[in-house]
């Protein structure tokens, strides 16, 4: 019984994060969620490989970092680029919880949402860039990728309510023990320390990256949960993704 249920939860976060074909789950329990939020830095190894691998073409350090980080957002559907977006368009319309939740699952992309996925990308991009001209570009994209899918345990945490009964914030919201998402933050904090020194980096700089995108992507969470009541897909996504900026900042020098 626990090898199937480590089975959905690894088909469960590869299918959702991922453009990877697996099987469907057989079934998404609380069980599946949680492992399935768990396991999300894993599920995108991949997807932090193919960046990586970008960073070594022969080119500018600006344009590989837009291509490496292009790779990664393909090969997750843009999903998170979305949430983010959505996100945005929610909390900039409406002090009124619903009015926002209903903006938000329109899909489409207004003014803030716009605006917000540009400025991010653009941070996201000279910070990347500046990574790769320092010569530890690899260490980079694959530290943000990571620690960006490990505030999906964060998010996901129990007493994290959430905005919607339905929808995927409904399905893992509260799954994950809070003891599991702070000791995946502390692994993965670990990995970090350590990995960094083979970048020629001292060890409190990996450390210090992805603590910052446990702190921001937090507090973009804590934000959410104020205004909109709890945690749906869209708000999942968007902690990744200022995850993903605070962590590439911190490794930009």
């Amino acid at each position: 019984m626990r090898g199937v249920l480590i089975q959905d939860a690894i088909r469960m976060a590869v299918g959702t994060l991922t453009v990877v074909p697996v099987p469907a789950p057989r079934v998404i329990d609380a069980r599946v969620a949680r492992g399935a939020m768990l396991l999300a830095p894993l599920a995108v190894v991949p997807l932090a490989a193919a960046g990586a691998l970008v960073t070594s073409l022969p080119l500018p350090a600006l344009p590989v970092a837009a291509l490496a980080l292009g790779v990664v957002a393909l090969g997750s559907r843009g999903l998170h680029l979305d949430g983010l977006s959505d996100t945005a368009d929610g909390l900039s319309a409406s002090y009124d919880r619903e009015r926002a939740l209903s903006i938000m699952r329109k899909g489409d992309s207004g003014p803030s949402g716009v605006a917000t996925l540009v400025l991010v990308l653009l941070v996201q991009c000279g910070a990347l860039a500046g990574a790769i001209s320092a010569g530890h570009g690899i260490f980079a994209v694959v530290v943000a990728v990571l620690a960006g899918r490990a505030l999906l345990a964060v998010g996901c945490a129990r007493g994290v309510p959430s905005a919607r009964p339905e929808g995927l914030g409904a399905t893992v919201a509260g799954s994950v023990p809070v003891l599991g998402a702070v000791v995946s933050v502390v692994v993965g904090s670990a990995l970090a320390a350590w990995g960094g020194t083979f970048a020629g980096l001292p060890w409190w700089q990996g450390l210090l990256a992805v603590l910052a995108a446990v702190c921001a992507g937090g507090l973009l969470l804590w934000r959410c949960v104020r205004r909109l009541g709890g945690i749906t897909g869209d708000v999942l996504g968007a902690c990744v993704e200022t995850g993903v900026t605070a962590a590439l900042l911190c490794l930009a020098a």
